[in-house]
């Protein structure tokens, strides 16, 4: 069923997730927020009125705009998501949170150019993808190598902030959109093989990615050191049983889970709204996948197929992502969980990107 926005599920679902989002860094974030800001609602109020209220409007614009409007101006705001991605390490305007180079300080405020990144890349891949045609994209020195160099290029940026959690994602995502533009599954191969050995040359040089995987093979071995977190976190979800202890009645959040508002939020719904709860998100999250690759099988032309996948990959496959790491069924990456945790630019970019997907959704032929 269509509304005015767009698809009707899809958009009921994004709200569904909005509240929950609400409700949990309410919760979450309310000891954090004291100890930091000697405001229980610190974490909550600054979500609202900087992330879901501009979300909400950014959505309802591009909602409304032609996503073919979007291939026109491709190159573009690819070159200027690459900018910002440099203008992180220029000392004076970028800034540093934990060691990490991942902000832009623009006056009172701060911008992470990485999710304007992952939505840049999905825009400026489908125009060029479509625009290449299948015979071309099959072909190694039109489609494969231009794409690897591509994929080398955001590689580099971010892995020198560093985040791996986001790069993963942004490659998985890229995968997708490039295998459904028609790529050669020997070309994903042999590109998945060389990415899978860097990565771990990555993770041999830096002792931090090291200690990661460390402490996922074996949380408890460090409990008190590298495997703190995932040790916290896996106490959190199993303390929550079947129906969990309560909304409002964590005991992780009273400063022992790090990050209870960010990317530890999911072990923190788990311990107050128990398996039940995680159940709910998760199937939100699979009805958001099932009605984006309903949207990407009927968008009218190739642009509008590989933008909706690309749309409906990252934001699925963050979540999952996110969702194992706080059970320990993959290493932990850092990222957010998309549209509940914390975070004003994560949340505008989500909402746009549901936006443009809503409007080729109104394009689409949904009856199929």
């Amino acid at each position: 069923m269509q509304t005015k926005l767009g698809d009707k599920t899809l958009l009921t679902v994004v709200l569904t997730l909005l509240v929950f989002g609400l409700v949990m860094i309410a919760s979450a974030g309310v000891i954090y927020s004291e100890t930091r800001f000697q405001d229980a609602y610190y974490f909550f109020k600054h979500q609202l009125f900087f992330g879901v209220l501009p979300g909400l409007a950014m959505l309802y614009f591009f909602s409304k705009i032609d996503y073919h409007f979007w291939k026109k101006i491709a190159v573009p705001i690819f070159f200027v998501s690459v900018i910002f991605l440099v203008l992180v390490f220029v000392p004076g305007i970028g800034s540093k949170v934990y060691g990490a180079s991942r902000w832009l300080a623009l006056g009172p405020f701060s911008f992470q150019p990485s999710e304007m990144a992952k939505l840049a890349i999905i825009i400026y891949l489908a125009a060029w993808l479509e625009s290449r045609g299948t015979h071309r994209i099959k072909d190694v020195f039109e489609g494969l190598l231009p794409f690897a160099g591509i994929m080398g290029l955001i590689a580099f940026l971010i892995m020198k902030q560093p985040d791996t959690g986001t790069l993963g994602v942004i490659i998985l995502t890229s995968f997708a959109i490039f295998f459904v533009s028609g790529a050669r599954l020997k070309h994903l191969f042999a590109m998945g093989m060389v990415g899978l050995m860097s990565l771990w040359i990555l993770i041999k040089i830096e002792p931090y990615r090291f200690n990661r995987i460390l402490a996922f093979l074996d949380p408890s071995a460090d409990a008190r050191g590298i495997g703190y977190q995932i040790s916290q976190a896996l106490l959190a979800v199993g303390s929550g049983g079947l129906f969990g202890v309560g909304l409002g009645h964590s005991r992780q959040k009273f400063n022992y889970l790090p990050e209870p508002v960010g990317d530890s939020i999911f072990a923190v719904m788990g311990e107050e709204l128990g398996l039940i709860g995680g159940v709910v998100l998760v199937m939100l999250f699979v009805t958001l996948a099932s009605r984006g690759i309903k949207i990407a099988k009927n968008a009218p032309d190739m642009f509008g197929k590989l933008l909706a996948t690309g749309i409906t990959m990252w934001i699925v496959l963050q979540a999952f992502i996110n969702i194992s790491a706080n059970i320990a069924l993959v290493p932990l990456t850092g990222i957010p969980l998309p549209f509940i945790s914390y975070g004003g630019t994560s949340l505008v970019f989500l909402m746009s990107a549901i936006g443009i997907l809503l409007n080729i959704s109104k394009q689409a032929n949904m009856d199929n």
